[in-house]
């Protein structure tokens, strides 16, 4: 993601939830948790104010359905936004507190059962529609 770059403006709370539901089981467990755990941090009142605009702008690209690799694409239609997360997820790392990892990880166990999705969630309810 270039420096320039700003895709805050693709982001809102109904469009990153609509974007994890639909695409949760498709993107997978590494990119659902990151985009999850910078979300808390976004929600979190200690979230420094500058911390929140690398947060919108990175979960803004995560939802923006054409991306430099289209999320459709097999494989690796998902990899340009896992680096965009983890490139947030470094800028502002010391402000992800570790209640926001557990947080993320509990939802997936939510979603897919106990094991976050490492066995098909075949024990949990699945993503809510």
């Amino acid at each position: 993601m270039a420096k320039n770059d700003d895709y805050s403006e693709h982001y809102s709370e109904d469009s990153f939830w609509d974007k994890v539901k639909k695409f949760a089981l498709i993107a997978g467990k590494e990119i659902i948790v990151k985009a999850l755990v910078l979300y808390c941090v976004l929600k979190d009142p200690d979230t420094p104010n500058w911390v929140k605009p690398v947060i919108i702008s990175a979960l803004g690209y995560f939802i923006l359905p054409l991306d430099a690799i289209p999320d459709l694409t097999p494989i690796v239609g998902f990899s340009d936004d896992l680096g965009a997360l983890i490139l947030a997820l470094a800028a502002i790392g010391a402000h992800a507190k570790e209640e926001c990892f557990q947080e993320a990880e509990e939802q997936l166990k939510r979603w897919f059962g106990r094991n976050g999705g490492k066995d098909g969630g075949k024990d949990g309810a699945g993503v809510p529609a």
